[in-house]
């Protein structure tokens, strides 16, 4: 062999850099098609959970600001807000605030009433906000099948997120 048939040897094929380049252009393509296709079930609860403890803050200040008690619940997917119709003894959905509308969460976050005053209660029970502020602190839990957030408010009406946290398995 000449000089020549060893240049030809060497020269067919892929080099180790041509094959690296097209390992990390195909990483970052899977990448942002993983990033476009949609949030992961972390993210859905830490963005759901911030945007339910900012809803319940305004709830609480728009029951002392209106003089009225205000309610809140959660029923799996739904988040509802609710007004206490004294005249009537009974509660009824808020429907006049954009903010307080019922909000349905997207899948496949479930949502539920936690604890009030520092007793558990049904997963569905409606938790009061009271015009004089002075409020029970009370917690509901977001989750999905592998993450937990706890949202809770204390008795000065300040919202507390904790998690998302990987939901433990038995």
């Amino acid at each position: 062999m000449g000089p020549v048939d060893s240049r030809r040897e060497r020269t067919s094929g892929f080099t180790l850099v041509e094959i690296l380049v097209v390992i990390v252009i195909l990483g970052l393509v899977a990448g942002l098609a993983v990033a476009l296709v949609g949030p992961d079930e972390r993210d859905a609860s830490a963005r759901e959970a911030r945007s339910f403890a900012g809803a319940l803050e305004y709830a609480a200040a728009r029951a002392q600001w209106r003089n009225e008690t205000l309610g809140v619940s959660a029923d799996h997917r739904m988040l509802r807000y609710w007004r206490r119709d004294v005249a009537n003894d009974r509660w009824v959905v808020l429907d006049d605030d954009d903010v307080l509308r019922a909000h349905e969460l997207p899948a496949p976050l479930d949502a539920m009433a936690l604890a009030y005053g520092g007793r558990a209660v049904p997963a569905n029970a409606i938790v009061p906000l009271r015009p004089s502020g002075r409020n029970d602190p009370f917690a509901f839990v977001l989750a999905t099948p592998s993450y937990r957030t706890t949202i809770a408010l204390d008795p000065l009406s300040r919202a507390s997120i904790v998690g998302p946290q990987r939901n433990e398995r038995p």
